[in-house]
């Protein structure tokens, strides 16, 4: 069964993909932040990481850099979660950040649930 950790500062959303996962059969982690989603990845080291780019504390892009930095911890693919393309013009994040930040994939929120999930068993060699 794979592990995956989901970095989300909105608990609805957390709960949503969640519920989505566990149906599939994934065994899912959820961090509410990006401090506490750097924390978890290296204390369970998922198979993949579903990550949020606006939080708080530590924003995705951060976090992707430094989990992706690490030799320990780069190999797991990350799937940036955003709504940044849509606020490009209210935010100081930029579709130029997220491509240097070497994740292996984004996509857009709001999400369909069964387009998230394929680009999820893209990146685990399921689909």
């Amino acid at each position: 069964m794979s592990k995956i950790l989901i970095v989300d500062d909105d608990p609805d959303l957390v709960e949503a993909v969640t519920m989505i996962l566990e149906s599939k059969d994934y065994d899912v982690i959820a961090a509410y932040g990006g401090i506490e989603g750097l924390e978890k990845a290296k204390t369970e080291e998922p198979d993949l990481i579903v990550l949020d780019v606006m939080m708080p504390d530590k924003d995705g892009y951060a976090v992707c850099k430094e989990l992706k930095a690490d030799p320990k911890y780069g190999k797991i693919p990350i799937l940036l979660l955003t709504a940044v393309v849509s606020k490009i013009s209210t935010t100081r994040y930029t579709q130029q950040m997220g491509l240097e930040t070497e994740a292996d994939d984004y996509v857009d929120k709001p999400v369909e649930p069964a387009e998230l999930v394929r680009r999820i068993e893209v990146l685990l060699g399921k689909a």
